[in-house]
């Protein structure tokens, strides 16, 4: 298959692909632009969305720009095209977080550093083939069933992270009962915290409304009462009109998603496993949420690691099981973050 040009339309899928990718809050904090001729396209960092009360070393923002990332390869996989991804590519440029090329496969073999597709090979099929999950995949904060993930299903998830340089892990009953404890412990802090409480105000929103960012308080799931999932709770006691309460399970299904290090790069990685951990449980028929509270304090965030497994440094703790798909939450128009030169 030649190398083809890559032109407006397929630039604007391939970023609307990757614009559908979770992020703290729904705070989409990306940019891209897009350089049809040398067909790459660049994600950088969009500083207005970042958050500097809870994510002050911005670990959460480029973990939800991995996750972008991996949408804009399987999007590309998908289109028959090979990316070579070279994360962080200008040291000089720090906002400039991920640089695609994309290939014919016959051109241009793998640049030394770089992530994605095969020297020489074709398209990545595997990624690809997630490609239809991208626009069903929507966290879910209502309750699961009591039901187990059959350990095949388990074993395609850690694989998948597996693939993107990253490991998931799925702790025993105590350590996950524990994470509600931490949870709920980094509840009552942010409440306590006047910047981290002005920042999720400003970022989730209750009442109808037509904001295009942030969570909307449709997607809030209702209260939790009683059971052991850790769920954050968006809406406090000033949710919206109707939200009612539900029991949650007792013993939910939980994994925490880590690496090795704990860098920039690596919670790009850890972005880009916690997208493709995603798409395969949502081709599965498996729903998930995300909590990322614990992990938003340092005490809690190494309480949060399971001394019982290798998970490295833990980046993301997922809820995975069975229930109602999540709604999906807005977007902002692609006008706002891509650019074609």
């Amino acid at each position: 298959m030649a190398a083809r040009a890559l032109d407006a339309t397929g630039a604007a899928e391939l970023v609307q692909a990757a614009t559908a990718a979770p992020s703290m809050h729904n705070a989409q904090p990306w940019r891209f632009r897009c350089h049809l001729a040398r067909r790459t396209v660049e994600m950088r960092a969009d500083l207005d969305r970042a958050m500097p009360a809870a994510d002050p070393q911005r670990r959460s923002l480029h973990v939800g720009c991995g996750a972008a990332l991996c949408n804009l390869r399987v999007a590309a996989a998908a289109a028959g095209w090979r990316a070579a991804t070279h994360l962080l590519p200008a040291p000089d440029e720090p906002l400039l977080l991920a640089a695609v090329r994309l290939t014919g496969p016959e051109r241009d073999a793998k640049p030394d550093g770089a992530a994605g597709g095969e020297p020489g090979g074709e398209p990545d099929a595997a990624l690809g083939r997630l490609a239809p999950q991208i626009p069903r995949r929507h966290s879910s904060r209502w309750p699961f069933a009591e039901k187990p993930v059959p350990p095949g299903e388990l074993a395609d998830l850690v694989e998948a992270a597996r693939a993107e340089g990253a490991r998931l892990v799925f702790p025993d009953a105590w350590h996950a009962a524990s994470l509600l404890e931490l949870v709920q412990d980094a509840e009552v802090r942010d409440a306590e915290t006047p910047d981290r409480a002005e920042e999720l105000a400003r970022w989730t929103h209750p009442w109808p409304d037509t904001a295009d960012e942030g969570v909307p308080g449709y997607a809030y799931g209702p209260r939790r009462r009683g059971g052991g999932a850790p769920v954050r709770d968006f809406g406090g006691r000033d949710g919206p009109p109707g939200r009612t309460s539900a029991p949650f399970e007792t013993a939910p299904n939980i994994a925490l998603l880590g690496t090795a290090h704990d860098g920039p790069a690596d919670w790009l990685r850890a972005g880009q496993a916690l997208e493709r951990v995603l798409l395969t449980a949502t081709g599965a028929g498996l729903v998930a949420s995300l909590t990322s509270e614990a992990l938003e304090w340092d005490d809690l965030r190494a309480l949060v690691r399971d001394p019982l497994t290798d998970v490295g440094q833990v980046q993301m703790v997922l809820r995975i099981g069975y229930g109602p798909r999540g709604p999906a939450t807005p977007r902002r128009p692609l006008a706002e973050v891509m650019e074609v030169v």
